[in-house]
């Protein structure tokens, strides 16, 4: 499948650069300072296993050049709009798109831009960042995608897209439940995001002082009431893990929001967390911790953009 990644960072630079070195049909869309610096650098991403350096297609929005069967989105969540407005010339009648962003407010908004018909569900798990020069480094060795169609989808069309995005050195697979999975993944993303920017600090920070496990614990356990709420339960098993995750003890794990507000950088706090608190309120669920944070980063980019 002639596949467009849009976006080259840390997602969309490592999954598409993988995909290509796996001689996949890949093009990056992105934006000219960055064409230029693929053009001179090529795409080089660090791994536990090694340098690469991957010689990167790439288009910019003026010089998209007809439809793709294959479009996958690695943008934050607060660049969708401008995302959707320079890819829609690479929509076509066939034309499948997998976005690999957090949340799930994305995926209505991308519905309601192309239809159903047009878009499928994404989960990525990766811990990426870029260099000062942008390389894409993949900081552990985890490295997976998920994709399927919604409910209501193109469910036809699901064997050539896991041909498309398989083969690379990467774990992926398709999903009959990709909805439940994006919910998986947001409920993690969300707990920990809370943890980590409303203490401004790793898991182990908060764990390491008295009350913090009380409080990661109370933030879990309201992440995870959302997602009953809504008709989402994560399975037990799912859930243990999240409570794990953010109760480790010694664990020095942030999140790319928490990474993000340390470096004075925009945060993805209304798609990971906002998002959240507005399902709480729409099922009566109350999650005053997850407001907390919601507020605490209401603030912080209210200061930001001053």
């Amino acid at each position: 499948m002639r596949t467009l990644v849009v976006g080259a960072g840390a997602t969309g630079g490592y999954f598409g650069g993988r995909l290509a070195q796996a001689g996949k049909d890949v093009t990056f869309l992105v934006r000219p300072a960055r064409a230029a610096t693929l053009a001179r650098r090529g795409l080089r991403i660090h791994s536990p296993a090694g340098e690469s350096r991957v010689a990167a297609r790439t288009v910019t929005a003026d010089t998209i050049d007809g439809p793709y069967d294959l479009i996958v989105i690695a943008v934050k969540s607060y660049g969708l709009a401008a995302a959707i407005a320079d890819l829609e010339p690479a929509v076509g009648p066939g034309t499948l798109i997998v976005p690999l962003l957090n949340g799930v407010q994305h995926v209505t908004a991308l519905v309601d831009a192309f239809g159903t018909e047009h878009v499928y569900g994404g989960v990525c798990r990766i811990v990426g960042t870029l260099t000062d020069e942008g390389d894409v480094v993949q900081l552990t060795g985890m490295h997976d995608l998920v994709y399927g169609p919604l409910p209501g989808g193109a469910t036809d069309r699901l064997p050539a897209v896991t041909e498309a995005l398989s083969g690379a050195g990467f774990d992926s697979r398709p999903s009959d439940d990709i909805v439940q999975e994006l919910w998986d993944k947001w409920v993690f993303l969300a707990a920990m995001g809370v943890v980590t920017t409303l203490m401004r600090g790793t898991v182990g920070d908060v764990t390491a002082v008295p009350g913090g496990i009380t409080f990661a614990l109370g933030v879990a356990e309201e992440a995870l009431a959302v997602a009953a709420a809504a008709g989402h339960r994560p399975a037990e098993a799912t859930a243990a893990q999240v409570r794990r995750s953010v109760t480790a003890l010694g664990v020095p794990a942030t999140t790319s929001m928490y990474r993000d507000l340390r470096a004075g950088a925009p945060v993805e706090a209304d798609a990971i967390i906002a998002d959240l608190v507005r399902h709480a309120d729409e099922h009566g669920i109350p999650v005053p911790l997850c407001n907390a944070a919601r507020v605490n980063l209401a603030v912080y980019e209210a200061s930001r953009t001053a």
